[in-house]
């Protein structure tokens, strides 16, 4: 399971302002087995990173990109992932315009026709806690979205924290989603009044169960990602991939 470990650049995206090939050495010294591609510096070189990848044998547990980009410039993004040797392309969130019930069902049409025109690459859809105020067809939107259909290629990479902020229970939540979930997004949550993010295993959230049914059920990277921490994020990293590695070998 260690080798599914990956941690969400989002999570250092200061640190890689200042020192891009820094941050990737250092994961790579703590033990993470992975990066997944987000929160990169505005104007960073695309062969930068892929050296970097290669020089650290760090792998690529995906890219978050806009749906605007995916839209407009579909063949960089491709080409950008196979230099990466990712096939994991993801949409990370919605403008506010698209967060009714017309919006989510454009979007879900865009993504499958992206899906469409993406052959050999999976497109996949991260969710937040908004998508639980919304119905669609007599279920959330974000169920709408996933929907484990034959004709929907969209697939699920749920993040845990915003599907708990969101009034749900995660592990029930994902079940729907064995085989269409190549990647999951492990976040925290305090105890406290805020429920805001914490680092994984210091927490509300049981992550035994999860791994469980993830190892049971087709997931192939687990991407961790701190949105907000109290202090250096590389710290806050380190803390999550200690806890995820006790757990892991608990469940060997």
């Amino acid at each position: 399971m260690r080798e599914k470990f990956a941690a969400q650049l989002y999570t250092v995206r200061d640190e890689l302002k200042k020192d891009l090939p820094f941050v990737f050495r250092e994961l790579k010294k703590m033990g993470w087995a992975g990066v997944q591609l987000s929160g990169l510096p505005q104007g960073y070189n695309p062969q930068e990173i892929a050296s970097l990848l290669k020089e650290t044998g760090l792998g690529t547990a995906g890219m978050h990109i806009s749906l605007e980009q995916l839209e407009n410039d579909l063949e960089s993004v491709l080409e950008e992932a196979t230099l990466y040797n990712t096939k994991d392309i993801v949409c990370p969130y919605l403008p506010g315009g698209f967060q009714n019930p017309e919006g989510y069902l454009s979007v879900r049409n865009k993504l499958n026709e992206i899906a469409d025109k993406a052959k050999g690459f999976r497109i996949s859809y991260h969710n937040h806690a908004f998508e639980f105020d919304t119905e669609v067809n007599g279920k959330s939107a974000l169920e709408y979205l996933l929907e484990p259909t034959v004709e929907n290629q969209l697939l699920a990479e749920i993040d845990v924290f915003w599907v708990k902020k969101g009034g749900e229970d995660p592990l029930s939540f994902i079940q729907p989603y064995a085989n269409r979930m190549p990647i999951i997004h492990l976040k925290d949550m305090t105890g406290d009044e805020k429920q805001t993010f914490a680092e994984v295993g210091a927490g509300i959230i049981d992550f035994e169960p999860i791994l469980k049914w993830c190892e049971q059920s087709g997931v192939e990277w687990y991407s961790v990602e701190q949105d907000v921490c109290p202090g250096n994020p590389m710290d806050s990293l380190q803390i999550s991939l200690n806890n995820l590695n006790k757990l892991a070998a608990q469940l060997v």
